[in-house]
Protein backbone atom coordinates (compact mmCIF):
# COMPACT_ATOMS: atom_id res chain seq x y z
CA UNK A 1 0.00 0.00 0.00
CA UNK A 2 1.24 3.47 -0.85
CA UNK A 3 1.26 6.48 1.42
CA UNK A 4 -0.83 9.37 0.04
CA UNK A 5 1.79 11.77 1.37
CA UNK A 6 4.08 10.56 -1.43
CA UNK A 7 1.96 12.26 -4.08
CA UNK A 8 3.57 15.36 -5.53
CA UNK A 9 2.25 18.66 -4.28
CA UNK A 10 0.83 19.59 -7.67
CA UNK A 11 -0.58 16.18 -8.66
CA UNK A 12 -4.09 17.60 -8.96
CA UNK A 13 -2.99 20.36 -11.33
CA UNK A 14 -1.11 17.86 -13.50
CA UNK A 15 -4.15 15.57 -13.54
CA UNK A 16 -6.57 18.28 -14.65
CA UNK A 17 -4.15 19.67 -17.25
CA UNK A 18 -3.64 16.24 -18.78
CA UNK A 19 -7.39 15.64 -18.97
CA UNK A 20 -7.93 19.09 -20.49
CA UNK A 21 -5.22 18.48 -23.08
CA UNK A 22 -6.80 15.15 -23.99
CA UNK A 23 -10.24 16.75 -24.39
CA UNK A 24 -8.72 19.42 -26.63
CA UNK A 25 -6.77 16.89 -28.72
CA UNK A 26 -9.81 14.71 -29.31
CA UNK A 27 -12.12 17.67 -29.94
CA UNK A 28 -9.78 19.19 -32.53
CA UNK A 29 -9.18 15.81 -34.19
CA UNK A 30 -12.94 15.50 -34.55
CA UNK A 31 -13.10 18.98 -36.10
CA UNK A 32 -15.36 20.47 -33.43
CA UNK A 33 -14.92 24.01 -32.14
CA UNK A 34 -15.01 24.84 -28.45
CA UNK A 35 -18.23 26.76 -29.01
CA UNK A 36 -20.00 23.88 -30.77
CA UNK A 37 -18.92 21.50 -28.02
CA UNK A 38 -20.11 23.94 -25.36
CA UNK A 39 -23.52 24.22 -27.04
CA UNK A 40 -23.73 20.45 -27.49
CA UNK A 41 -23.30 19.79 -23.76
CA UNK A 42 -25.68 22.55 -22.68
CA UNK A 43 -23.59 25.70 -22.19
CA UNK A 44 -24.29 29.04 -23.80
CA UNK A 45 -20.68 30.16 -24.01
CA UNK A 46 -17.26 28.76 -24.78
CA UNK A 47 -15.86 29.65 -21.34
CA UNK A 48 -16.38 26.31 -19.55
CA UNK A 49 -14.72 24.40 -22.39
CA UNK A 50 -11.83 26.81 -22.96
CA UNK A 51 -11.15 27.12 -19.23
CA UNK A 52 -11.37 23.37 -18.66
CA UNK A 53 -9.02 22.58 -21.51
CA UNK A 54 -6.25 24.75 -20.08
CA UNK A 55 -7.15 24.54 -16.37
CA UNK A 56 -7.60 28.31 -16.22
CA UNK A 57 -8.17 29.66 -12.68
CA UNK A 58 -8.39 26.08 -11.41
CA UNK A 59 -11.45 25.45 -13.58
CA UNK A 60 -11.58 21.82 -14.67
CA UNK A 61 -13.94 19.23 -16.06
CA UNK A 62 -15.88 17.07 -13.63
CA UNK A 63 -17.01 13.54 -14.34
CA UNK A 64 -20.41 14.67 -15.64
CA UNK A 65 -18.73 17.06 -18.10
CA UNK A 66 -16.43 14.28 -19.27
CA UNK A 67 -19.33 11.88 -19.73
CA UNK A 68 -21.24 14.40 -21.85
CA UNK A 69 -18.15 15.34 -23.86
CA UNK A 70 -17.35 11.67 -24.49
CA UNK A 71 -20.91 11.11 -25.65
CA UNK A 72 -20.87 14.10 -28.03
CA UNK A 73 -17.42 13.24 -29.40
CA UNK A 74 -18.34 9.54 -29.64
CA UNK A 75 -15.31 8.29 -27.69
CA UNK A 76 -14.84 6.19 -24.59
CA UNK A 77 -14.52 8.34 -21.47
CA UNK A 78 -11.25 6.56 -20.72
CA UNK A 79 -9.67 8.41 -23.67
CA UNK A 80 -9.54 11.54 -21.50
CA UNK A 81 -7.36 9.74 -18.96
CA UNK A 82 -4.58 8.72 -21.37
CA UNK A 83 -1.07 9.57 -20.21
CA UNK A 84 -2.04 9.90 -16.56
CA UNK A 85 0.57 8.26 -14.38
CA UNK A 86 -0.20 6.80 -10.96
CA UNK A 87 3.25 5.31 -10.52
CA UNK A 88 6.57 7.04 -10.14
CA UNK A 89 8.68 6.92 -13.29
Amino acid sequence: MKDIEELSENYSEKLHKTIGNNVKRIRTNKGLSQLKLAYAIGYKSVSPISSGEIYYNNIHFNIEHLYKIAYVLDVEISEFFKDIKTKKD
